[in-house]
């Protein structure tokens, strides 16, 4: 079932067929939930410097433009294309672009950076949603995994196996958090709470360390939804709790149990229940519900805002309530260009000035944001919105309450977005009119606490966890990989709109 009308998908063709496949995506792509817009005027300009560079610097170093786009001066490159095409938002030398030596002796001395992923997914065995495989085929021709031009894809490409290869071999990330979604249709659900838990079973036994955490779902109103959760806390042992207060996600025009953090008679018994358990940790998916998903379902508008965090994390101190993708409203295609208008007009950005505030105006220290999906959702279509989303979340809620997630698999194997955040910088103009902070370097004390250092804390990943991640078995076959593989993938989901800007 797509979530778009037939006239919408119409206009709509798949993006494999159909754009440039560079590091960086030179359109904007969406999956079957929301309609992108038309390349922009900066995204044609963005693709043809790239596509200009990359022949020029594969040329000189003996490669197709493809395999160059695969490499580390590859990625250098696009991020240098970027800088041309949106101004110095990045960190990035044509040095590095067109010498291999030195983008590789930049990418082995990161490689060993703790990143700690709390957001990440793939799909059950016996799922029916195969609508996904339409989005990862979009993958090749958006550039993000040029590995992929030309290959069919299939629903094992969003399951366990490609999901341990993509997160732990094809990425720097060195340990993830299993998440889900659930679904009034049960066959739905990305993966049952029970499959979760088998799952980080099965990683860590590969591994012989703690990488894999994993969520157990609550769903408020459910029929038998606190009992799930007695189960789930006695039997399953889950790390945190997830809920989405929109109630569907997946099948929107199902939902019909829509919540809100702060209601107290429904949602406050499953609070006493997870601080009884000792979980601290409440993680809710907010934000992703542009004006063009409002105007299909807006009887879910009120659900998917923020306004409901506030009240929540005052009454309920003992617990720390992780806001997923920050709140960010705009996800889509055409939607970081409308925010990105919406601040130049007002300061603010829906609704991730709105969850920054909340410190300030209620007093409360136990508000996170998770970054999941901010890169993937606006690093092509305006990075300047990438860079100000995380100078006001970093101001209002701390560096140390701003945390690590990607929402991969969705976006594929995650490194493009670790490479983005590792890049990127506040423009000084910025920094000056809005009174932001700069991100600093890639292993400055901003980014690392982004990275991993805040998940490691909010979950009590201790040192000596830390250390053994780093000599386990994983580590021992990604060194393998690194050396013999076919070499990192960088991906993104969806259609692309035919029309003209």
């Amino acid at each position: 079932m797509s979530l778009l009308s037939p006239d919408e998908l119409a206009a709509l063709i798949p993006a494999e067929s159909s754009i440039f496949p560079a590091p960086i995506p030179v359109q904007c792509v969406s999956s079957d939930e929301f309609l992108p817009g038309v390349q922009t005027p900066k995204q044609k300009e963005y693709e043809a410097r790239v596509k200009a560079l990359g022949a020029e610097l594969a040329k000189k170093q003996g490669l197709t433009r493809r395999k160059f786009f695969k490499s580390a001066s590859g990625m250098a490159a696009a991020f240098l294309a970027m800088n041309d095409t949106y101004g110095p938002m990045f960190g990035v030398s044509s040095a590095e672009a067109a010498t291999p030596e030195m983008a590789n002796e930049r990418a082995q001395s990161l490689s060993g950076q703790f990143i700690m992923d709390m957001h990440t997914h793939f799909l059950r065995d016996d799922t029916t949603l195969a609508g996904f495989v339409r989005s990862r085929e979009a993958v090749g021709k958006a550039g993000w995994n040029p590995a992929l031009v030309g290959k069919p894809q299939t629903l094992e490409d969003l399951k366990f196996a490609n999901y341990l290869k993509e997160i732990f071999l094809d990425s720097d990330t060195k340990v993830a958090c299993i998440s889900g979604a659930p679904s009034e249709k049960v066959t739905d659900w990305f993966l049952t709470n029970d499959m979760k838990n088998q799952a980080r079973a099965t990683i860590n036994s590969i591994a012989g360390s703690k990488r894999a955490f994993a969520h157990a779902i609550f769903t408020p109103g459910y029929a038998g939804w606190l009992d799930e959760i007695d189960r789930a806390i006695e039997v399953l042992k889950p790390d945190s709790f997830k809920g989405y207060t929109i109630g569907d996600n997946t099948n929107k025009q199902l939902s019909v149990h829509p919540w809100l953090l702060d209601d107290e008679k429904l949602v406050y018994p499953a609070y006493e229940k997870f601080v009884k358990a000792g979980l601290k940790n409440v993680c809710i998916h907010k934000g992703l519900f542009p004006p063009s998903v409002e105007k299909n379902f807006p009887n879910l508008l009120k659900y998917a805002r923020v306004d409901d965090v506030a009240k929540a994390a005052k009454d309920w101190p003992q617990l720390n309530f992780i806001i997923y993708h920050g709140g960010y409203r705009y996800s889509g295609g055409g939607g970081a260009q409308g925010a990105w208008e919406q601040f130049e007009k007002t300061g603010r950005i829906d609704w991730v000035s709105d969850l920054a505030d909340i410190p300030g105006k209620y007093g409360v220290n136990n508000v996170y944001a998770d970054v999941g999906q901010l890169f993937a959702q606006s690093t092509i279509a305006d990075p300047r919105v990438s860079a100000v989303m995380m100078g006001q979340l970093i101001a209002g809620l701390g560096a140390d309450h701003v945390c690590w997630g990607t929402d991969a698999i969705w976006t594929g194997a995650p490194q493009w977005q670790i490479e983005a955040l590792r890049r990127l910088e506040i423009p000084e103009d910025l920094q000056k009119r809005y009174g932001l902070k700069p991100l600093g370097p890639a292993d400055g004390a901003v980014k690392r606490a982004i990275f991993g250092e805040n998940n490691a804390r909010l979950y009590n990943f201790t040192p000596a966890q830390r250390a053994a991640v780093s000599g386990d078995k994983i580590a021992s076959g990604k060194a393998i990989y690194d050396r013999h593989g076919d070499g990192r993938t960088n991906m993104a989901y969806g259609y692309v709109n035919r029309g003209a800007a």
